[in-house]
C-alpha cells in the first residue's frame, strides 16, 4: 500500500475502511499537496485547512438545548438519526470515522485541514524571501491552532482557570506525515493550550483580508480576532478578551450595526428567504463561514432535539427583559426549527442525483463575539461595560425593543435570578441570552463544560411519562471519546 506523505495517521485511524476502500484512499493525491509550486497554490491548498465536517449536531444534542419530544411513528430516519440519539444519551459513538455529525468525522476532519496547513507551512519555509506568502504563512497558522483549539475543546477536559490543567490534551501536529505507522503523544490540556497561543500569536499579525478572494471563508483579521477572543475566554486572560474584540469593531455603536438584525430585516423575511440568507457570508454578523458535509438541515424530523418545550421554556418564555424575542420559528408539532439552516446538495456526477448534503456553518459571529466581551467584563469586575454589551446585544433580538422598557440593570438581575452577587448575576444573564440566540448551533455545550453546569435531559415512554437524566461536571462523558482505532498511534482513549 502506497502513502501519500501528507495523510496524517491520526485522520486515517479514524476511518473504518476495508481494504480496498484504504487502497484507493491513500493513492488519491490530495489538493495540490504534493505539486506546491506557486503562491497561488498555497493559497487553494489553504481552502482545506479548516474542517470539512460540524460539531453542531453532537454538542447540541449532548447539550439542554435538546429534548426528547416523545415516541411517534412519523420521525424521519435519516443518516446521522443513531448518532444524534447517541449524543442526546451521552453514549459514545461507534464506526462513525466517515458519517458526518459524528465526534469521530469531526477528529478526522480537524486532523486533515491541519495536514493542508502543515504542507502549506512546509512549503512557505522553502520561500523565506518571497513577501506573496505571508498572509499565507499567518493563516496557515492561525487555521492550524484553530483545529487543534476546537479538538483540545471536545476530546480532552476543559481547560481550568487558574488550574494545572495536566490532565490528557490532543497531539499537537506541526510536520507532514512521512511514515505509515507514527507514534504520537497527547501532552496535556495546558500544553496543547500553550502551543494553540503561539501559533495564534504568531500568525495573527501576518493576516491580510486583501489576499483572499471571498473574505468570510477564511481568517481574515475580524475572524481571527474573534477567535484569539474565544480562546482567551476559555484561558480566563478576560484583559485579551476585551482587546481582541475591541479590534474588531472600534464601539459599541459598530458592535450594534453588526449583529444579527432579528427584530429587523430577519422579521420581514419569507421562510425560504431567511434560511438562504442566515448562513449567507454576505451577513456582517458572520465573521467566519466554513462548509460541512451533514444532514443537520433535516434535524426537525428527529426524535431528540429541539422541541416543544425549548420553544415555550426558552424562545417565547419569560426572559429577563420582560419583552418578547424576535427570533424565527417554524414547525409541525412535533418538527421545530428555527430556520437557520439550508442544505446544499453537492452532486458527485451533474444530474446523477447522487451527492453529498452541506451545510454553511458559522464559526464565529459579532453576536458571540459581544457577549464573550460582556463576560469577559463581567469577570474582571466591570460589570457597567458588561451591562452595555448586553443592552447592545438585546437591542436586536427584542420584538419593538425598548431601552426604557427592556434595558437590563444589574437590580434587575438581582430581581429575576434571585442573585445577589454581582458577578454571577451578569454571566447568568449572559449564558442565559446565549443560550437561546445559539439553539441549534452548538455553543452552549462549551459554555455548560466551562461552567461547570449539570444538563438535565427529558426521557419520555410510550404512555408520555417523564423521567430526567443527569450529567454532571465531573463525569467523564463531558469529554467526547477519541476515535478508537487512533489506539494504534499510541493513543490512550478518555476515561469512561
Amino acid at each position: 500500500m502506497k502513502l501519500n506523505k501528507n495523510i496524517y495517521i491520526l485522520a486515517l485511524a479514524g476511518l473504518s475502511l476495508t481494504a480496498a476502500g484504504c487502497k484507493k484512499y491513500l493513492e488519491k493525491t490530495p489538493d495540490l499537496r504534493t505539486q506546491l509550486n506557486s503562491t497561488e497554490k498555497v493559497a487553494q491548498l489553504l481552502v482545506t485547512a479548516y474542517p470539512k465536517a460540524e460539531y453542531l449536531s453532537f454538542t447540541e444534542n449532548a447539550s439542554d438545548n435538546s429534548e426528547d419530544k416523545g415516541p411517534r411513528t412519523d420521525y424521519r430516519s435519516n443518516s446521522a438519526s443513531d448518532s444524534w440519539e447517541a449524543a442526546y444519551f451521552w453514549k459514545d459513538f461507534e464506526n462513525g470515522g466517515n458519517q458526518p455529525g459524528t465526534t469521530d468525522n469531526y477528529w478526522n476532519e480537524c486532523y486533515l485541514a491541519i495536514a493542508s496547513a502543515n504542507n502549506a507551512l512546509e512549503y512557505i519555509e522553502t520561500k523565506p524571501n518571497d513577501p506573496t506568502l505571508i498572509p499565507y504563512k499567518g493563516e496557515a497558522l492561525v487555521a492550524r491552532a484553530y483545529a487543534h483549539f476546537m479538538l483540545v475543546s471536545l476530546y480532552a477536559k476543559t481547560y481550568e482557570i487558574g488550574g494545572a490543567n495536566g490532565s490528557p490534551g490532543v497531539p499537537y501536529v506541526t510536520k507532514p506525515e512521512t511514515i505509515v505507522s507514527g507514534k504520537y503523544e497527547r501532552g496535556t490540556v495546558a500544553s496543547t493550550y500553550a502551543l494553540i497561543e503561539k501559533d495564534l500569536t504568531e500568525g495573527m499579525p501576518l493576516i491580510k483580508n486583501s489576499a483572499y478572494k471571498v473574505p468570510k471563508y477564511h481568517f481574515t483579521q475580524a475572524a481571527t480576532n474573534a477567535f484569539a477572543a474565544r480562546f482567551y475566554l476559555f484561558k480566563g486572560d478576560y484583559p485579551k478578551v476585551i482587546q481582541y474584540a475591541g479590534s474588531v469593531f472600534p464601539n459599541l455603536d459598530v458592535f450594534k450595526a453588526n449583529l444579527r438584525p432579528w427584530n429587523t430585516i430577519y422579521s420581514k423575511l419569507v421562510p425560504a428567504e431567511f434560511v438562504k440568507m442566515f448562513t449567507e457570508s454576505t451577513q456582517n454578523s458572520n465573521l467566519l463561514m466554513g462548509e460541512a458535509n451533514s444532514v443537520w438541515g433535516r434535524a426537525s424530523n428527529i426524535r431528540y432535539g429541539l422541541g416543544l418545550t425549548i420553544i415555550n421554556g426558552e424562545v417565547n418564555g419569560p426572559n429577563i427583559t420582560g419583552g418578547n424575542f424576535a427570533y424565527r420559528q417554524f414547525y409541525v408539532d412535533p418538527f421545530y426549527s428555527l430556520g437557520k439552516w439550508k442544505e446544499l446538495f453537492f452532486e458527485s456526477q451533474i444530474g446523477s442525483g447522487f451527492g453529498q448534503p452541506y451545510v454553511m456553518v458559522p464559526l464565529f459571529t459579532t453576536d458571540e463575539l459581544l457577549m464573550n466581551r460582556a463576560e469577559a467584563y463581567a469577570s474582571s469586575n466591570q460589570p457597567d461595560l458588561a451591562l452595555a454589551d448586553i443592552n447592545a446585544f438585546l437591542s436586536t433580538k427584542i420584538t419593538n425593543y425598548n431601552p426604557a422598557l427592556h434595558g437590563v440593570t444589574l437590580a434587575d438581575i438581582v430581581d429575576y435570578y434571585q442573585i445577589d452577587d454581582t458577578k454571577a448575576g451578569l454571566i447568568k444573564t449572559i449564558l442565559d441570552l446565549k443560550k437561546v440566540e445559539f439553539v441549534t448551533e452548538g455553543l452552549r455545550w462549551f459554555d455548560l463544560n466551562r461552567h461547570k453546569l449539570t444538563i438535565r435531559h427529558l426521557i419520555k415512554d410510550v404512555n408520555n411519562n417523564k423521567t430526567y437524566i443527569e450529567l454532571k461536571a465531573d463525569d467523564p462523558r463531558r469529554v467526547f471519546q477519541l476515535p478508537k482505532p487512533v489506539v494504534k498511534a499510541g493513543l490512550e482513549l478518555n476515561p469512561r
